[in-house]
Formats: C-alpha cells, sequence, structure tokens
C-alpha cells in the first residue's frame, strides 16, 4: 500500500513514517500549506513527492491512502476529501469532533467505498491485547477500573491542543485512550460525570476526571491532564484478582514493557519484547483493506468512544451525571 500524509506533524514524522518503513508498505507522498516545508521533509525522509497544499496530493500523486494527523477539527473535511478521491483514510484519534460528526464521516466514507479507521495504536499492542484477554477469560464481575494520562504541556501558548477552534482539550488529546481502555476492559458504561478545570483560561480543559458507571455495578475513573508529569496507566480490579501496566499507550518500539496481575491468588508479571504498535496498527489496516474485511477499530468502536466523551463534556459543562443512552 502506497501511502500519502497529510501534513508534516510530528507524529506522522516521528511514528507514522517509520513504522510504514518498518512494514512492506510505502510513503510515497507528502503535503503541507507550505511547499517549501513539504519539500524539505520530503528530502530529509526519502518521500518522492511532495505537494504544497492537500488537495493537490489526493488528486495528483501515486498514493492508495491516506494518514490524516491533522489537528482535530479538520479531521472530518480532509477525511471526507479523501474519500471522494477513492483513497482509504487512517485518521488521527480522536476521529472528529463529537459523536454526530463521527457517524457522519463513517457514513460516507462508506458510501464513497472506501476503508475508514482511526488510529488507535495502543490496541494493537500485544500488551494490550492479552490485558484485554485476562479481564475476560480469567476475571470474574470486574468491579473498578483507572486509566491515566497527562503530561506538562509547557511552552507554546499557541499549541493547537490548547485552542477550542480546532477541537482542543486534555480529554480529547489524552483522555480518549483513557475512554478506550475502561471501555475495553468493562464494557460501555450507563452514565458519565466528570469534573474540568481550564488552568490555562484557554478555554479547552487542561485537566479533566471522569467517573463511569456500568450496568453490572462497577465503575471506572479516567484522569487526563496537561498539567503533570507524564503518567500513561490503567488498573482493573475483580472479585478474584487485579491487573495493572504503566506507559500502556505510547510504547517506545524499542522498549520491553511488562503487565502485572493477580487471579486467584496466583500473581504474575508478563514481559513482552520491544514492538511498534504503530506498524501493526499500520499493517492491520492495509490488511483490511485489501482483504475487504472490518477494521479492529470500527465505525461502532469509534462512535461509541466518542459518544461517551460527549456526555463527559456534557457532564462537566453542566455540572451532574449525564446518561447514555
Amino acid at each position: 500500500m502506497r501511502f500519502g500524509i497529510l501534513s508534516t506533524a510530528g507524529i506522522a514524522r516521528s511514528a507514522l513514517l517509520p513504522a510504514i518503513e518498518r512494514s512492506a508498505h510505502d510513503v510515497t507522498a507528502i503535503a503541507s500549506r507550505d511547499v517549501d516545508r513539504a519539500e524539505t521533509v520530503a528530502a530529509d525522509l526519502g518521500i518522492p513527492n511532495a505537494y504544497g497544499n492537500y488537495d493537490a496530493m489526493l488528486a495528483e500523486a501515486p498514493i492508495d491512502a491516506v494518514y490524516n494527523p491533522l489537528p482535530n477539527a479538520l479531521h472530518a473535511e480532509w477525511t471526507m476529501r479523501a474519500a471522494d478521491a477513492g483513497l482509504d483514510i487512517l485518521c488521527e484519534k480522536p476521529v472528529a469532533v463529537d459523536e454526530k460528526q463521527a457517524r457522519e464521516m463513517f457514513e460516507y466514507c462508506d458510501r464513497q467505498d472506501v476503508t475508514l479507521m482511526e488510529a488507535f495504536m495502543y490496541r494493537f499492542h500485544p500488551r494490550t491485547e492479552r490485558a484485554a484477554e485476562i479481564v475476560s477469560e480469567d476475571f470474574l464481575n470486574v468491579r473498578s477500573g483507572s486509566a491515566r494520562f497527562t503530561f506538562s504541556l509547557r511552552g507554546n501558548p499557541d499549541d493547537i491542543r490548547l485552542d477550542p477552534d480546532l477541537a482542543g482539550g486534555s480529554l480529547m488529546d489524552l483522555g480518549c485512550y483513557t475512554v478506550s481502555a475502561m471501555r475495553l476492559f468493562l464494557g460501555e458504561p450507563e452514565r458519565v460525570y466528570a469534573t474540568s478545570v481550564d488552568t490555562r483560561d484557554a478555554g479547552v480543559d487542561s485537566q479533566l476526571t471522569g467517573i463511569l458507571e456500568f450496568e453490572s455495578g462497577a465503575t471506572a475513573q479516567i484522569h487526563s491532564g496537561f498539567d503533570t508529569p507524564f503518567v500513561e496507566s490503567y488498573r482493573v480490579e475483580a472479585e478474584n484478582g487485579w491487573l495493572a501496566a504503566e506507559n500502556v499507550f505510547g510504547a517506545d518500539p524499542n522498549q520491553s514493557v511488562s503487565i502485572e496481575y493477580e487471579v486467584d491468588g496466583r500473581h504474575v508479571t508478563e514481559e513482552f519484547d520491544p514492538v511498534d504498535p504503530y506498524q501493526r496498527e499500520v499493517e492491520h489496516f492495509a490488511e483490511a483493506v485489501e482483504s475487504g474485511s472490518t477494521p479492529r477499530i470500527d465505525e461502532a468502536e469509534s462512535v461509541r468512544n466518542m459518544a461517551v466523551i460527549d456526555a463527559l463534556y456534557e457532564s462537566a459543562d453542566r455540572g451532574q451525571p449525564v446518561s447514555l443512552s
């Protein structure tokens, strides 16, 4: 599969491009609103085609699919333009600004007969897959869960993650992972409650804490933030055990990781060799496209994740719990 990259965003250069290079696929084009920047990045990374605007790449480049790492508020527009060009799309998380837009994007791509997949790369790490297996097969009556994702966002006050017009905020940037993880382990919540703080006076949440309530009586706490040191973690507790892991959402492809758990009094630590979850994500996406199968991160998964995010924001705004239908 030949990929075109929409923008010279840091995540594309540092994560997706190396991942595609490790796979059997290729990056054959990159576009930026600044043609000089596109040409410089293309020359540095050995990409054969550079474009000074996104439309030109979609219309002219020798590509089969697009990776869309644009700011959140631009995901829908450029995903649908790529679909118009008959290109499949791997779109960065969160896929849309809200549940309604997510549904519209997937329905549009379906009408255009192209594949859209949201890029939650952590779901393709063998540790995540093993954790989900343990929770599903070995735990009795999961009672609680928690997930945190924070880092200190310092420096540029114009960072796109602080821009409400670009759908910034800690829940959109980081908390979407924590929501995804708790849904993976505990299922779909029935009700949520959230509080948020805008410590930067930017118009977006710089910290958000939420409680998810499930039909089983289980609860989960999620927290995201730009104001405290780096933490990536999740924990699940059941009547007969628990499971916990650190550095769970963006594992270094050159670093081994572990998961710790206890089941019926048996304590285990499992180690996982270094693996690139971005590479596994790319390979899964390409295989789904080529085989015509449904990707693991499909329409239902992405739409439901956005529905919970919408409810958390609504709860934080209203100061009271919000039910999900």
